[in-house]
């Protein structure tokens, strides 16, 4: 059985910083790409960042890039996402998957499993 849990998140003023992490279980973690995507209430789910499997390739969001760093430990099974310089419109539920490949992918579509998501909150 495959798990995925997310943890790290919290409130924080903006500003600060978060590490979340995504510890995995029941899948070979290194035949996987990786991405972390964001809900915020009222809003559909994007993708912030992605990574492939060995940490050669990683994508970021307009919104994030130079702010966030996206990284994995394959012999820990655990995704990473370094958060800085927080925004109060970084606000949202985090979740991370893993994608149906090797690659790094963006697409909801081609995620194979779902976290069940950590919650950050960035005050002003």
């Amino acid at each position: 059985q495959v798990q995925l849990v997310e943890s790290g998140g919290g409130l924080v003023q903006a500003g600060g910083s978060l590490r979340l992490s995504c510890t995995t279980s029941g899948l070979r973690f290194d035949d996987y790409g990786m991405g972390w995507f964001r809900q915020a209430p009222g809003k559909e789910r994007e993708g912030v960042s992605c990574i492939n499997w060995n940490g050669g390739v990683t994508y970021y969001a307009d919104s994030v890039k130079g702010r966030f760093t996206i990284s994995r430990d394959n012999a820990k099974n655990t995704l990473y996402l370094q958060m800085d310089r927080l925004k109060p419109e970084d606000t949202a539920m985090y979740y991370c998957a893993v994608a149906g490949d090797l690659y790094a992918s963006f697409s909801e579509s081609s995620q194979r499993y779902w976290g069940q998501g950590t919650q950050v909150t960035v005050s002003v």
